[in-house]
């Protein structure tokens, strides 16, 4: 059996751009057997990724998909302590998610498990959904497209995770597979 790379991928409750992120996390996974990529959800992350009427998509193409049941359950926190993940990646990571992680606060199974990885030198990139101020258009359901201000307020957090140790913020969707290929060759060399 082959050796595989683990990766934590963390689903809050944003729906921005969520059916693209779905897409490119499944191509890694099936262009890379040595990859293993488990899906860990807050609860409203479950709950829009069955908004969008994705979430079978999800759990048929991902072999684990968890759901939060409180900030430490599953005990996600402790495996990515000791070392059982190579990173963990939030996308899209909603404004709240942001905010929290960027002052420290770890009441919720996404929040809690990024500052713990943290805590052990466990890399974590983020996209959160609100990274520039001004407007941005955002797909709905239904394909129709919704408008939404991006607040001075909310690009201040993700300024503060620029700034932290360790965490790395993605702009796009687009970004991800560099993310995986930086750690696949550190991962893949260190195999031999």
């Amino acid at each position: 059996m082959t050796e595989k790379m683990r990766v934590v991928w963390g689903i809050s409750g944003a729906g921005d751009r969520i059916e693209d992120i779905l897409e490119i996390m499944k191509k890694i996974s099936v262009e890379n057997n040595d990859v293993e990529i488990r899906a860990y959800l807050s609860r409203a992350g479950e709950q829009v990724m069955k908004f969008y009427r994705i979430y079978n998509d999800l759990r048929s193409s991902f072999e684990k998909v968890y759901v939060e049941r409180n900030s430490n359950s599953p005990f996600l926190a402790g495996q990515l302590q000791t070392g059982k993940f190579e990173f963990m990646i939030i996308a899209p990571a909603t404004a709240n998610t942001t905010a929290k992680i960027s002052l420290g606060i770890a009441d919720t199974l996404l929040t809690n498990s990024a500052l713990m990885g943290l805590k052990a030198y466990v890399p974590l990139y983020i996209l959160p959904t609100d990274y520039k101020v001004g407007e941005v258009l955002t797909k709905l359901p239904n394909g129709k497209l919704l408008r939404v201000r991006v607040r001075k307020e909310d690009v201040e957090h993700v300024e503060r995770l620029r700034k932290m140790d360790g965490v790395y913020v993605i702009e796009s969707p687009e970004e991800i597979p560099l993310v995986f290929e930086k750690h696949l060759k550190i991962f893949r060399e260190k195999r031999g």
